[in-house]
């Protein structure tokens, strides 16, 4: 299974905003969202689910962050197993990141996807086959 672009956990985020502040990054996240097609793994549906049905200010339900979920997990997604650990890890001690950001890149390198859309990891940086890109750096928000 690939996927053209891998989506992080904050641009899903976003998508799902209904803060007036974030209206801009709101459009581009959801941009993404409908243009892409886009993968994603365990570790950002996990993250997904727990800040959108509770950490994040005005956070959805718990039953709509649950459908979200779903249609992500309908998507190209990559497991957390143990081939992905240990990629996680190598990726980690070669570019001294945190694992959890490692674990991202493992996914996204797996999806066979060229880019990563992340507010959190380094914007331009390579990582092997994979460059990071801050949207919200390149679009400016309307």
């Amino acid at each position: 299974m690939n996927a053209e672009v891998f989506l992080d956990t904050n641009v899903l985020l976003y998508s799902v905003s209904q803060l007036p502040g974030e209206a801009g990054k709101q459009r581009i996240a959801d941009m993404l969202v409908t243009t892409f097609s886009f993968g994603t793994s365990a570790q950002v549906c996990q993250e997904f689910y727990v800040i959108a049905s509770g950490k994040m200010k005005h956070a959805v339900t718990p039953t709509t962050a649950l459908e979200f979920v779903r249609k992500l997990m309908s998507r190209p997604f990559i497991p957390t197993d143990t081939e992905l650990i240990q990629s996680a890890i190598e990726l980690r001690q070669r570019f001294q990141i945190s694992y959890w950001d490692a674990a991202i890149i493992a996914a996204a390198q797996r999806l066979g996807a060229k880019t990563i859309y992340s507010e959190d990891l380094s914007h331009g940086q390579h990582y092997g086959s994979v460059q990071v890109v801050n949207p919200f750096l390149v679009a400016k928000p309307a």
